[in-house]
């Protein structure tokens, strides 16, 4: 039998735990020895000093040892802390094989935007959101990445580039540990802007005379000293001294600037360098894949080796520091020729650093949607095609990612030449809305290069406008039917742009039914003008009407629905025509409510 996602989580998983608990021991022994260790040098130290009946000598070997154990201990530890977090990684794995994956990290507020076209209505953002389900990124440029996929519409060209990446990326299960664990290094280390900003910035120092004088008397001291030293005159020295005192105090505020702004960023860096090398240790087969891991090295190696150097000068240049150490770096021009290196790395690879992290979000995000395709095996790509005229959307068996595949009752859904628009009709809770959230979710995922909930798909690039979720503003002094005119403005004006899919829920609610179905009727006619195709659901049976005068361009669907026992039952499946009758009166008196009617 092969393995399915659930089982080889499950194995990772309890191999994951097995290595933790075995660190975690392996640690306590390690500290049990620190301890004897530390107790043998106390009692030896107490024999040579106050007991006189051992040599300092037999200090060094338990001190040599502790120290020694000290970074064994350390290293155990950073290996048992990346078991711990490979073991949640499969934790939330098996989570969102559950379909228990909301909740489950960040829920993508900050990318909200209140005037998209689609954003809220198809609930990409928040607690239980498509970016909650599809999120598994663990540093901040991931995330932005893969929610500008889920704001914006790729053409073609870029769906099936990123479909051939998750492809390649689906089975590569222990990748994605190895990325989820340094990513969440980066997520809590690395200010992305801030380490763009100080990469790119304003250099501090710079100028060829400071550093040819700051090099000549690095040299010409300890020239002079040791001159001096053998018999010479102390003028030199003195002389080179000076000038040292001099050109230090002329640059010490810059040279301190330098460095201090320096510190944070190179420990960020050496982070990332992390994950680039993670990335650079596969070799790809999409030519996305290739040309991304091509980009991810500096001009001059690796980008790992290129962070490596700069956090080590930051740490040359805590050298000066060590009491021993100082007069010798005072002498040597320490300070001064770190910054000048630091300065002299932001020149080379400064500008990099944005493309290094840009570069590890695509990554990541490209990662993210093959973590749903190989969660999701059932789910197909769809297929991307290229229409003249109206888009095209033909979707077979479509469901909601949101439902379990047990609770979803999937429905076929055709739109293109004809017909270019259905008329949704039916009663309250017969399934109109979730069909158009089905619909939409499954263009943006598409669109996004993500495999969908359906047994298949084929559609053309096209912008999507939907009005499921219009709220009234009463700071805004907004009505609701104010706030739907206002998007459906915009969506007119996305069609005049190009071709559009449209998503309209209950079109025109919040005004009377003359108004609502002429104004339905004008809009929709509008909308066949342009290179357009949509859903439009509406309990109104008026506006059903609709569709016999703009045949064969728009045809009626419906959901129905049947009352037994005084209780409502529905398939949720979608018919031809228009819906025949209502249920509101029958939920009413379903649910206790009095109605009365006229005799």
């Amino acid at each position: 039998m092969a393995d399915t996602p659930a089982s080889t989580y499950g194995a990772l998983l309890s191999a994951r735990r097995a290595e933790a608990a075995a660190l975690d021991q392996r640690a306590a022994r390690i500290s049990l020895a620190r301890l004897c260790v530390f107790l043998t040098g106390v009692v030896l130290a107490a024999g040579a000093v106050f007991g006189g009946w051992l040599s300092g000598g037999w200090i060094a070997p338990p001190a040599l040892l502790f120290l020694v154990l000290v970074v064994v201990h350390d290293r155990v530890l950073l290996a048992r802390d990346r078991a711990e977090r490979a073991a949640a990684w499969y934790e939330h794995g098996l989570a969102r094989l559950a379909d228990h994956w909301s909740g489950i990290g960040p829920a993508g507020d900050r990318f909200a935007e209140a005037e998209h076209l689609y954003s809220q209505d198809l609930d990409l953002f928040g607690e239980g959101s498509l970016f909650q389900l599809l999120n598994t990124a663990r540093t901040q440029a991931g995330e932005d990445t893969l929610a500008a996929w889920l704001l914006a519409p790729a053409d073609r060209a870029e769906v099936l580039s990123r479909q051939a990446a998750v492809r390649d990326l689906r089975p590569r299960v222990t990748l994605r540990e190895r990325l989820a664990i340094a990513g969440a290094d980066v997520r809590t280390a690395v200010q992305p802007a801030a380490l763009v900003e100080w990469a790119d910035g304003a250099r501090l120092l710079g100028g060829v005379w400071p550093q040819a004088a700051a090099v000549a008397l690095t040299i010409l001291t300890p020239v002079a000293v040791t001159a001096w030293a053998m018999g010479g005159s102390i003028a030199l020295p003195v002389a080179a001294l000076a000038a040292i005192a001099l050109l230090a105090r002329a640059f010490r505020r810059r040279t301190a600037g330098v460095m201090h702004a320096a510190g944070r960023p190179a420990r960020e860096l050496a982070v990332v360098g992390e994950v680039c090398r993670i990335l650079r240790a596969d070799a790809y087969a999409a030519p996305r894949l290739a040309a991304l891991r091509a980009a991810l090295a500096s001009e001059e190696g690796e980008v790992d080796q290129a962070v490596r150097g700069v956090h080590r000068l930051v740490e040359m240049y805590d050298w000066q520091h060590n009491i021993i150490f100082a007069p010798i770096a005072a002498l040597l021009f320490w300070e001064l020729h770190c910054a000048f290196a630091v300065e002299r790395w932001r020149a080379r690879h400064g500008r990099e650093v944005a493309q290094w992290l840009r570069q590890i979000g695509e990554f990541e995000a490209l990662s993210a949607l093959a973590t749903y395709a190989y969660e999701h095996p059932a789910d197909p790509f769809p297929e991307l095609v290229e229409a003249s005229g109206p888009p095209l959307f033909e979707a077979t068996a479509l469901a909601h990612p949101f439902l379990a595949p047990t609770d979803a009752v999937p429905n076929d859904v055709t739109l293109g030449a004809v017909p270019r628009v259905q008329i949704v009709s039916g009663s309250n809770m017969s399934g109109k809305t979730t069909l158009l959230r089905s619909t939409g979710v499954s263009a943006v995922m598409a669109l996004m290069g993500a495999p969908v909930r359906a047994a298949s798909l084929r559609l053309s690039p096209a912008a999507i406008g939907a009005t499921l979720r219009i709220e009234e503003s009463l700071q805004a002094g907004r009505s609701r039917f104010y706030a739907e005119v206002l998007k459906l403005r915009q969506i007119v004006a996305a069609a005049q742009a190009g071709p559009t899919l449209f998503l309209f829920d209950e079109l025109f609610h919040g005004t009377n039914s003359h108004d609502r179905r002429e104004g339905a009727r004008g809009l929709l006619r509008s909308l066949l003008a342009l290179e357009t195709v949509g859903l439009v659901t509406t309990h109104d049976l008026a506006l059903a009407d609709i569709a016999d005068a703009l045949a064969p361009r728009i045809c009626n669907a419906h959901f129905d629905d049947t009352l037994v026992d005084g209780e409502m039952h529905f398939d949720y499946r979608l018919k031809p025509g228009p819906v025949t009758r209502s249920n509101a009166l029958a939920i009413m008196r379903a649910v206790g409510l009095t109605v009365s009617e006229d005799s």
